[in-house]
């Protein structure tokens, strides 16, 4: 684990693996439960049996019985890989960050362990964390998270692919429901996020300009840091 120093108001790359590189997620239910995971464990309150209460409900509902939501974390960005997760985190309360990746580690493991009789945690120890200060290298980390993992899966060949064919790639990205890409590039809009100074940084116009230079140009680099 190696996660740098950050305080209240710090903006964080978080990112989880897999225990030795093993996919994180087996089919299309995991990877939407994943989605719902973002919202509900992000609440100082949770219903132990949110999962089951709101299966059959519509996408992020709330139980009358519930109270109001209060975020432990701000999410401005996410891309779910195979082995592995991308999150872009505000710190708004002490040790926030820290509670949502362990809750979103447990909650992600027991259901894997439950589904597929297994035992132990999904997860290769805790989180890595990146402290991002300064709005360049934010810029990058959006573009980083959001444009080039998720062209990483790009049907046509992958990144490379993506590389060449970056309107196609764009196209497809932005309805790809696994990433906070379409977000940005103003196809929806999820409650997960809050986008914060992301959007006074970019428009959809000026990310999708900024990504394009970061892939065409092999800028992502500039974010890496796994």
């Amino acid at each position: 684990m190696r996660v740098e120093p950050f305080s209240v108001g710090s903006y964080v790359h978080a990112i989880k693996r897999g225990a030795r590189g093993l996919p994180i997620v087996q089919n299309i239910y995991d990877k939407g439960r994943f989605l719902r995971i973002l919202y509900y464990m992000n609440d100082e309150f949770l219903d132990p049996y949110w999962d089951l209460a709101t299966r059959s409900r519509i996408l992020y509902a709330r139980l009358d019985s519930w109270p109001k939501r209060k975020r432990i974390v701000d999410i401005l960005a996410y891309t779910l890989m195979p082995n592995h997760i991308h999150l872009l985190l505000k710190e708004i309360r002490e040790g926030g960050i820290s509670e949502f990746m362990k809750k979103l580690g447990q909650s992600m493991s027991n259901h894997h362990n439950e589904k597929y009789n297994q035992h132990g945690s999904i997860f290769q120890g805790s989180y890595r964390g990146r402290t991002v200060e300064s709005d360049e290298y934010l810029r990058y980390v959006a573009a980083y998270i959001m444009a080039k993992n998720t062209f990483e899966l790009y049907p046509r060949g992958g990144l490379r692919g993506a590389t060449e064919h970056f309107e196609d790639a764009w196209k497809w990205g932005a309805v790809y429901p696994f990433s906070s890409l379409g977000d940005y590039a103003g196809v929806r809009e999820s409650p997960i996020l809050e986008r914060g100074i992301l959007n006074e940084t970019f428009s959809s116009r000026t990310f999708k300009s900024f990504c394009r230079d970061v892939i065409e140009g092999g800028k992502w680099l500039q974010a890496e840091f796994e």
